[in-house]
């Protein structure tokens, strides 16, 4: 079953209130410093640490707010100090921060103490489905007595909250308009720098972006046979529902028989808020799990991908940097625009040949794999679309962003004070 919904989350949002208060209490009383604090969703990954590479070269004193003893080791291996952000500490250190980094929300960082900073919130994708404020499944809560102002209230509060962004990094002029949208911001405070995260999808050469992103395959997920293909499936969160394209037993046998036919490896990266048992009812080398618990941040590793498979994920967008063909498995997709709702159509991204079910995405992957016209078809269409929502591709957005954020009047490195 799933971990979390917006109506659990939203609920817990509520009851906490209080603590919301004595937070915002506490930072008027605080001066802020210069140190810059990072926090991310994904752990230590992400745009956060694209930006945190640059921060640290600048002489910026810093720190990394973790939620598990694994964030700690991490940040740890690549020489960044942390501290756990549900700790006095963490929210000591928030509270006195000059610049605080996020990827997902405020809670990636101490949530009581970021009133005041200069909140910096680069987000986790190109929005494709509608998010934010933009989707009514946002301000979801249980269904109690009062809901309906509940929800109003929700939605005030997260008013409130994104109004604390002073600076959103966007990929191209169209995906500031959403992000403005979602988080009611201005169009002072959206700018397309580009988005740090995919920095590694345009730095180096092909041949070395190839090796380097294999390598950390291989260290995921284990050695691959001889020449095989690799494809990646990475369907997106349903906000709490179960997920309607978890293959059925001989669904997973139909799976396994292409891909030993056609020497491929399917990686399975569920999201980690998801639903669904995606796993074959017999091993097979055939398959690899691939999820945030395998591999903190996929981006990296997709220059060793050589088909992706989705429904709704931003990374439709992404992949397109490396004219990576892409294949969409959307059952629910009529559902899931009613519900959820999509920024344009979803035909527009997708194409009219979206498949439904297995049987007919399995039938486009064996043409795919054997026909080096539909590849190099697809592999145009994904570079068409990525150069619509791209308008940077040179490597630097994280420089773009941290020039971003020096020119918005935050002081020169001095240490932390």
């Amino acid at each position: 079953m799933a971990s979390f919904s917006f109506g659990s989350g939203n609920a817990a949002k509520l009851l906490r209130i209080p603590l919301y208060a004595a937070g915002r209490m506490g930072t008027f009383l605080v001066p802020r410093g210069r140190r810059w604090v990072f926090g991310s969703g994904a752990g230590v990954a992400d745009g956060a640490l694209a930006l945190w590479h640059v921060a640290t070269a600048a002489q910026h004193s810093t720190v990394w707010l973790t939620s598990s003893e694994r964030e700690r080791a991490t940040a740890t291996a690549l020489g960044i100090p942390t501290i756990r952000k549900s700790s006095l500490r963490g929210w000591w250190v928030t509270a006195r921060a000059g610049v605080i980094v996020v990827t997902h929300g405020q809670g990636d960082v101490n949530r009581y103490a970021v009133a005041g900073g200069f909140l910096v919130q680069l987000w986790h994708g190109i929005p494709l489905k509608r998010i934010g404020l933009d989707s009514p499944a946002t301000t979801e809560v249980p269904a109690v007595p009062g809901a309906g102002v509940l929800r109003r209230l929700v939605a005030f509060f997260y008013r409130e909250t994104a109004r604390r962004i002073r600076l959103m990094p966007a990929a191209s002029d169209r995906s500031r308009g959403r992000l403005e949208s979602a988080f009611a911001l201005d169009d002072a405070r959206v700018v397309v720098t580009g988005e740090p995260r995919v920095d590694v999808l345009s730095a180096g050469s092909p041949d070395e972006r190839r090796a380097a992103a294999s390598a950390l395959l291989e260290n995921a997920a284990g050695s691959l046979p001889t020449g095989a293909r690799t494809l990646l499936y990475a369907p997106t969160w349903r906000d709490g529902a179960d997920d309607p394209a978890v293959p059925t037993a001989a669904e997973w046998v139909r799976i396994v028989t292409i891909l030993e036919q056609q020497n491929a490896v399917l990686f399975v990266r569920s999201h980690p808020l998801g639903a669904g048992a995606y796993r074959p009812p017999l091993p097979s080398m055939r398959i690899r799990m691939l999820g945030s618990s395998v591999l903190a941040d996929v981006t990296p590793a997709l220059p060793g991908i050589d088909v992706l498979i989705t429904d709704y994920s931003s990374m439709a967008y992404d992949v397109g940097l490396l004219g990576m063909p892409v294949l969409y498995l959307a059952p629910d997709a009529d559902e899931y625009a009613r519900t959820r709702g999509f920024y344009g159509r979803y035909e527009d991204v997708a194409g009219t040949d979206a498949a439904k079910d297995w049987d007919g995405l399995l039938a486009q992957v064996e043409s795919l794999l054997t026909d080096e016209q539909v590849f190099a078809e697809r592999s145009a269409r994904s570079s068409t679309l990525s150069a619509q929502m791209h308008a940077h591709r040179d490597g630097r957005n994280a420089r773009r962003v941290y020039q971003a954020i020096r020119a918005r009047a935050v002081p020169a490195p001095r240490g932390a004070r």
